[in-house]
């Protein structure tokens, strides 16, 4: 019997890297999939892309900008869809300043190169007691410099064309597990209250001590929520 299969979708700037602890943990019982999202200045194109080289059925979980495009394939194929995982993301609509701080994030890249845009988020990005780890700074740092300008101006393009999707969630009646670290600085644990109370079939997980960065900042906590529901049955 084939194993079940499981998108694992990253955010900006982002890979496979952000999801290493999460393949360990489920590679023996789930096949994998997780598509990179260089190149799209579309979250439409994205979902796309990974509608693409879906199988019939499959589960979803997405991190951070992987969330917005996960919102889209839930909202064009729910039939499709068995779990559906959702962490450090945002529904909202653009905000007032949001292009300003775009625009400002590219100058600095253009100025500075991607090193300085790394420099800059890092700290913004996970929990402060985590500034001085080496090992996971390294690994954050590392995986944005694996991408080029283009790559974060059509990223931050596609959020700037985004769709309101907090406008989607009271019709959804498909389950959706949501994650949200309690230090979370680019998408505070609020924003998830919120669209865990506007979804019809929800549960919130809040990890403490925990920012941006769940997947790699506490990965046995979310390893062990993604095993528990990814294992749940259907229907």
């Amino acid at each position: 019997m084939s194993k079940p299969f499981v998108f694992l979708l990253p955010g900006m700037l982002c890979d496979a890297a952000v999801w290493e602890h999460q393949t360990a943990a489920l590679q023996a019982g789930f096949t994998l999939g997780i598509p990179v999202f260089r190149g799209f200045d579309c979250f439409d194109a994205m979902a796309s892309h990974v509608l693409a080289q879906a199988p019939p059925r499959f589960s979803v979980v997405a991190h951070s900008m992987g969330g917005r495009v996960a919102m889209e394939l839930l909202r064009r194929a729910p039939e499709r869809i068995e779990h559906f995982v959702v962490m450090d993301m945002g529904v909202h609509a653009v905000t007032p300043g949001e292009t300003e701080r775009n625009l400002r994030l590219l100058k600095l890249a253009a100025m500075g190169g991607l090193e300085a845009v790394a420099d800059s988020w890092i700290p913004y990005m996970i929990h402060t007691d985590r500034c001085n780890d080496i090992t996971l700074t390294t690994a954050i740092r590392t995986m944005v410099l694996r991408n080029e300008l283009d790559d974060l101006r059509g990223q931050l393009l596609a959020a700037e064309r985004r769709h309101d999707q907090s406008r989607y969630l009271s019709g959804m009646r498909h389950k959706v597990h949501i994650i949200c670290g309690d230090s979370d600085n680019w998408n505070p644990p609020e924003l998830h209250q919120h669209m865990h109370a506007q979804l019809a079939d929800s549960v919130l997980e809040i990890i403490p001590q925990c920012g941006h960065m769940a997947p790699m900042e506490k990965p046995e906590a979310v390893n062990a929520l993604l095993l528990k529901w990814l294992s749940e049955p259907l229907g």
